[in-house]
């Protein structure tokens, strides 16, 4: 990471999580309320999730090993995948609680307390979340953008259950209460979903359109001021801030390994420049310009990869 940013970040949102619980545990001691009741069991996953991606987090700045050559950086997505199953795992039991609590019903009492309590963590998860995101994205690292996505959404949660318990105190209907808490488990069902959904596609190693893009371009300036030839079999992954890439560039077969591997350079120097926020590891395959009469049968034994076109 590029700075100490990360850490005092994650230092702070596991400082919230613990403040966070015991917020909640004491709105719902003194009100019973079921909203308010879902809201502190998705903070105990939270506290759990919190925990594990502040360990993530260490163990992707792990340097490289023999075991490990292309780094520790993949945990990020394991972390957002458990978050993930955590969440999912709490908004079954919150709504499950909430039905059971429709039909039975519940009373309440210190809802003024309640909400007050529950206004002051939203305002504490609200700023934590923000930084987490910001920090996140300034660094390129998935482990802080799902926790600070996680922490936002536990400001939804925490202003759902507000509502639900304010409503409850305008009305005196008391069925709102656990109608909130259902809401409130479909919302972070959701958030959980979504966190799943993104694990699965990192460890699926798929790309995005503008990395791809961007990648395309670049390497395409270097055909046009004659540093390469063409090029295909482009392939690349994205972990964190690091992007591994690989390719074929086609260069004139009359040139010698010294100019070769100069114009290769300042191919891969251009790159670099595209995305001045992330390290990039490339390997490129040098091939002469009549390279098809080395490959009769063509690539497609290799992964195609984003191929370039020919």
């Amino acid at each position: 990471m590029a700075s100490n940013a990360p850490k005092l970040v994650m230092r702070l949102s596991l400082l919230a999580s613990v403040v966070m619980l015991a917020g909640k545990l004491y709105a719902y001691e003194k009100t019973h309320s079921a909203a308010i009741f879902s809201d502190a069991a998705e903070s105990v996953i939270h506290g759990i999730a919190t925990a594990f991606a502040a360990f993530s987090l260490w163990y992707a700045a792990q340097p490289a090993d023999d075991n490990h050559p292309y780094g520790h950086g993949r945990i990020a997505f394991f972390s957002a995948g458990f978050e993930g199953a955590l969440v999912l795992a709490a908004a079954c039991t919150i709504i499950f609680t909430a039905i059971d609590r429709l039909i039975h019903g519940v009373e309440l009492q210190n809802l003024g307390l309640g909400i007050l309590v529950c206004s002051v963590l939203v305002l504490i998860n609200l700023v934590l979340g923000c930084a987490l995101i910001r920090v996140g994205k300034q660094n390129d690292s998935l482990i802080l953008i799902a926790n600070g996505k996680h922490v936002l959404s536990d400001c939804f949660t925490t202003l759902a259950a507000i509502v639900g318990v304010g409503l409850v105190m305008l009305t005196g209907v008391s069925w709102l209460d656990p109608a909130a808490a259902i809401l409130i488990g479909v919302m972070i069902l959701a958030s959980g979903a979504s966190l799943l959904r993104r694990s699965l596609a990192g460890l699926m190693d798929s790309v995005d359109a503008e990395t791809t893009q961007a990648l395309k371009d670049t390497l395409r300036e270097s055909v046009e001021e004659g540093l390469i030839l063409d090029f295909h079999n482009l392939r690349f992954r994205k972990t964190n801030d690091e992007i591994w890439i690989e390719l074929h560039a086609l260069v004139p077969g009359t040139l010698t390994t010294i100019e070769a591997h100069h114009r290769i350079t300042q191919m891969e120097t251009a790159l670099a420049n595209r995305f001045p926020k992330n390290r990039l590891r490339v390997t490129t395959h040098i091939e002469p310009d009549d390279h098809q009469a080395a490959h009769p049968d063509g690539h497609e034994g290799l992964a195609s990869g984003v191929d370039h076109p020919r």
